[in-house]
């Protein structure tokens, strides 16, 4: 139970940089306020998501290659926790005015997602030696849901605590910044990577301390040679696997869509609705509270129902809440129907902002599931012994075309001038992942 927890663990220390960095906190920050213009700095931050995306399409597979023939895993995951941590210390010079504050945070932000993602890699690859086969669904939704409280907790602590408003200068709980951080300098937005940073280094020592890894095997120099080896002959059965390989390419489609809902929801949600950055940090914690509540539930439908089913449930759940989603603005909901918009300052007193906060709340609630699944899946469809291998593999797929969804997102919105018709095109890579996923067997393994 201790190394369940602690892997788990692994998790809960990361997500701050995905919650709070990569959607809710400084991606807005950044496009509002540190770009030049929103169209320049969701521009630029795609750029930047497609960088990270095109390394980790790269050396995912190739390093869970080695890692599985010289079978050490957390030392990889140190290694990489090391940039990791120094690309989130680094946001903090990200200041606006500054000569390089775009440069750093680009770079600091495409870093520390490819360290990041990698390091994930390797830690799902430790999940067969956890548990039997039969409870994988359940600890694989038992870390995503730490995760998703870690978020809420952590975004609680920047909303409440850290980040103000620049107007008033006090946070959303009504607080003057801690440490003395100035609002006006958007120092708490700022401050997010720093935080982000301290957390991970506390909560990811469990791991190291007391999961086990596999025995070392082959030195490093024999291992790339045999990891490169091993790499060609798993994509060819993947590729003759027909099982696998349509799995792969429709976790390929539709995680590009994915990628593209988070990286866009929070600039979206303040072009089309006008929110700042308190109202798209609670519309967050909204997000995470559902998201949790949905991965306690999709655990255990994983393990009875199988993850196929709770993969194609919840893809038919986002296509239908993303049509709603773009059918809102501030004025109107489902495309025609006009309403009063909301009035100053008051919080989501609007009718559009209701249901854009239903919506999201349901998209949230089965996010995580999706994701969970598809790693309880891959479990069951890969080859024991090479996990890892095959987890760089379900990484590569979910991030070769990463920059497609973003890209198509962009030139569509340039083109039409609308938020809502660039981001429609999600749910064409929703529905193409779902059509191919309907023809993978999801093949069961006694425990």
């Amino acid at each position: 139970m201790r190394a369940v927890l602690s892997w788990a663990l692994f998790d809960w220390a990361a997500q701050p940089f995905f919650t709070l960095v990569t959607t809710f906190v400084f991606a807005p920050y950044f496009a509002s306020t540190l770009a030049a213009t929103p169209e320049e700095g969701q521009s630029l931050w795609g750029y930047a998501t497609a960088a990270a995306g095109l390394g980790i399409a790269v050396l995912a597979p190739v390093l869970g290659s080695v890692t599985d023939a010289t079978g050490r895993r957390k030392l990889w995951i140190a290694a990489l926790s090391i940039p990791f941590v120094i690309c989130c210390w680094a946001l903090w010079y990200a200041a606006p005015g500054s000569t390089h504050g775009i440069w750093i945070a680009l770079v600091a932000f495409a870093l520390g997602t490819f360290t990041i993602e990698i390091a994930t890699v390797f830690n799902n690859a430790m999940m067969p030696g956890l548990v039997p086969p039969s409870r994988v669904g359940r600890l694989s939704s038992f870390g995503w849901a730490l995760g998703y409280a870690s978020g809420l907790v952590t975004l609680i602590i920047a909303l409440g605590f850290l980040s103000a408003d620049p107007e008033t200068g006090r946070t959303l709980l009504g607080y003057v910044p801690l440490f003395g951080l100035d609002a006006s300098a958007s120092e708490g937005d700022r401050a997010i990577g720093p935080f982000s940073a301290l957390w991970y280094m506390v909560f990811v020592l469990p791991m190291f301390l007391f999961v086990p890894d596999a025995e070392p095997r082959a030195k490093v120099g024999a291992a790339v040679r045999q990891g490169l080896s091993q790499l060609a002959a798993s994509l060819a059965e993947a590729r003759e696997n027909r099982n696998i390989f349509l799995f792969l390419l429709s976790n390929m489609i539709f995680k590009d869509g994915l990628v593209a809902l988070f990286a866009f929801g929070g600039i979206y949600s303040a072009g089309q609705l006008g929110w700042s950055s308190i109202e798209i940090g609670t519309f967050g914690i909204i997000i995470t509270i559902t998201g949790t509540l949905g991965l306690i539930l999709g655990g255990p439908m994983d393990d009875r129902l199988g993850a196929k089913p709770v993969i194609v449930f919840t893809l038919v759940v986002l296509m239908i809440c993303g049509l709603g989603i773009i059918s809102v603005d501030r004025t109107t909901i489902l495309f025609f129907i006009e309403t009063e918009a909301a009035p100053p300052g008051a919080l989501f007193a609007s009718l559009p902002e209701k249901v854009f906060i239903g919506l999201g709340a349901i998209i949230g609630a089965v996010a995580g599931p999706l994701q969970a699944s598809c790693r309880s899946l891959l479990i069951r469809l890969a080859p024991a012994d090479r996990m890892t291998q095959y987890f760089g593999l379900l990484a590569l797929s979910g991030k070769l075309t990463s920059f497609l969804a973003p890209l198509t997102v962009g030139i569509l919105t340039a083109i039409t001038g609308s938020q809502a018709a660039g981001m429609s095109a999600i749910l064409v890579f929703f529905a193409v992942g779902l059509l191919l996923l309907t023809r993978v067997r999801e093949e069961w393994r006694s425990a």
